[in-house]
C-alpha cells in the first residue's frame, strides 16, 4: 500500500513484508517506522530517521501516516512501544482512542 504524504515529493509506503512504513523523498529513504501486527494490535516498535535527514520532522510524518493508515482500517488498536511514538500520541490527544488499553 502506498500513502501519499501531504508534502510534494514524499511517498509513505506500508512495506507489509518487512513490517515497516517507509518515508521516501524523491526516491531517497528518509525515515522508517517498524511495527509488529498480531491481527488485533499494531505495535509501533521503532521510529528511525536517517541521520543526514534528522531535525526536519520526518519521524512525525511517518508516524502520522502510519497512524492514519491503521485508523482507516478500523480493525486494530495501537501499542506505542517506541518512545517517539508514545510522545507523538501525547502531542495528539485526539488520536489516543486508538491506543491499546492496558
Amino acid at each position: 500500500m502506498t500513502i501519499d504524504a501531504q508534502t510534494e515529493g514524499f511517498q509513505l509506503t506500508d512495506e507489509k513484508d518487512a513490517s515497516r512504513y517507509t518515508l521516501m523523498h524523491d526516491g531517497t529513504l528518509v525515515s522508517v517506522l517498524d511495527y509488529r501486527d498480531d491481527g488485533r494490535t499494531v505495535a509501533l516498535t521503532r521510529a528511525f530517521t536517517i541521520p543526514t535527514f534528522r531535525g526536519r520532522g520526518y519521524a512525525a510524518v511517518v508516524t502520522e501516516g502510519a497512524v492514519a493508515d491503521i485508523e482507516s482500517r478500523g480493525d486494530r488498536v495501537i501499542d506505542p512501544v517506541c518512545w517517539y511514538v508514545a510522545d507523538w500520541f501525547e502531542l495528539h490527544p485526539e488520536k489516543q482512542g486508538l491506543l491499546r488499553r492496558r
